[in-house]
């Protein structure tokens, strides 16, 4: 499992956004590897587990992976339209989560907060699309 595990994170390490594991497979097959689709998804498990790398739901339930930049506790940022994720510091969410939890009798209040939106660059190529429309 090691050796399957390493090279499915070689994979997200080598990515620009979160992978699918269908997308870490065929990616993978297509390298000559003979991974198995259940290796993949046993090994981003393992690698999620270890915190090696961050899982996000799409907004169609899918689990998308990608290799963690910070051994810290982060949250994300992500484009909605190219997936370029940056890795954000939250305190206030980290104050207010601890805070909730407390109102309500929780200990150990753990948190995952993702924010979607357009980057930049998605943002400015949609703009030069828009107005080249209209010209």
């Amino acid at each position: 499992m090691t050796k399957s595990r390493d090279a499915v994170h070689e994979i997200l390490r080598q990515s620009r956004g979160f992978r699918s594991a269908q997308d870490v497979f065929a990616e993978m097959r297509a390298i000559g590897s003979k991974i198995g689709l259940t290796t993949v998804y046993r090994a981003l498990q393992s690698l999620s587990d270890a915190g090696r790398v961050d899982v996000l739901r799409t907004d169609e339930g899918e689990s998308v992976y990608r290799a963690c930049q910070t051994d810290s506790h982060h949250h994300h940022l992500v484009c909605r339209d190219c997936g370029r994720t940056v890795e954000v510091a939250g305190p206030d969410v980290e104050r207010w989560a601890e805070v909730v939890g407390a109102e309500h009798g929780f200990t150990n209040v753990t948190h995952t907060v993702e924010v979607f939106g357009t980057c930049s660059s998605c943002a400015e190529a949609a703009s030069r699309a828009e107005t080249a429309g209209k010209g």
